[in-house]
């Protein structure tokens, strides 16, 4: 139980790193403001740190689906609600398929011990 506490908790972690640095790519405007630009390099360091951190449990492909899968939503929502960038039906279609496709990995696939 600890260990699955931890896997996915770094794993959440690398998430919301992920997604935080993403969001100061947006600011950074093609790295010429400084300060978003370097809390992109430090989000990003962190996301890949925590995302190792998770693979000592998980297999890569499937970290790599729920990290990837997760940010894309997470940042979408961001986009949405903080830059105010819109989402039309074949989006919003596409991001419920990759939300339903990280609830099959993770609560349907043998690979990942729960």
């Amino acid at each position: 139980m600890q260990a699955a506490l931890i896997t996915y908790g770094s794993l959440a972690i690398a998430i919301v790193f992920e997604v935080i640095g993403t969001s100061f790519l947006q600011q950074s405007q093609q790295f010429t403001r400084v300060l978003p630009t370097a809390g992109m390099a430090v989000c990003y360091a962190g996301a890949f740190y925590f995302l190792s951190v998770s693979l000592k449990a998980l297999p890569v492909g499937v970290a790599y689906a729920i990290w990837s899968g997760l940010g894309i939503v997470l940042i979408s929502a961001i986009g949405f609600f903080v830059f105010r960038q819109t989402l039309d039906a074949a989006a919003l279609i596409g991001l419920s398929l990759i939300i339903l496709g990280v609830v099959i990995v993770n609560g349907f696939s043998g690979t990942i011990s729960h």
